[in-house]
């Protein structure tokens, strides 16, 4: 699967994202792939949800499940790579099957803010995401190549399609984004 334009992510400093994709729908399927913990599991992070304004949220990413027995992680993400990362979060609000935010602990005690949109089109689902307060200047094109590689995992859970190596694509999107917004690696 080629990356076109409506795949890329933007950036705005200080530490703002924006990600938009259609999927096929319906709405209904792609809020499952956000909020149940198996489904999310296939291209983002297991983990339940409470959805309510302040519901605890868990994310436990498991990379090395999400891509094949060849691709390797790059050295920087080595030591974590095929590991289980538990991460917390907090629901801010939830409206099934529109809208999903939570605050997402980044460490440190930063926290950054990730919504998500779904709108119908048609038979197709526009799903948009803003992840915001990206307080960490040398993660930041981590985190959009990161939200990159998954959403592209997304799809292709969605739409049956061959997955793209996520370890591969995700060190190329870093140096991608790295290189398009002068962000350092």
């Amino acid at each position: 699967m080629t990356d076109t334009h409506l795949d890329n992510g933007s950036f705005t400093p200080p530490g703002t994202l924006r990600f938009e994709r259609l999927l096929p729908g319906p709405i209904e399927k792609v809020w499952a792939f956000l909020v149940e913990p198996d489904l999310r599991a296939q291209w983002l992070a297991a983990g339940k949800m409470d959805l309510k304004p302040g519901g605890e949220a868990q994310l436990i990413f498991r990379n090395g499940d999400l891509t094949g027995p060849d691709d390797r992680p790059p050295a920087k993400y080595a030591k974590e790579g095929n590991s289980e990362i538990p991460t917390k979060a907090e629901i801010v609000e939830a409206i099934p099957p529109r809208l999903l935010r939570f605050k997402w602990e980044e460490g440190n005690d930063d926290w950054s803010d990730v919504t998500f949109s779904l709108e119908e089109e048609g038979d197709r689902v526009r799903l948009v995401l803003i992840h915001t307060d990206l307080a960490k200047v040398d993660s930041q094109a981590g985190v959009l190549a990161g939200w990159h590689a998954h959403l592209n995992l997304l799809r292709s859970v969605l739409t049956g399609e061959a997955e793209l190596p996520f370890w591969a694509t995700l060190e190329r999107l870093e140096a991608e984004y790295s290189t398009r917004y002068g962000l350092p690696i």
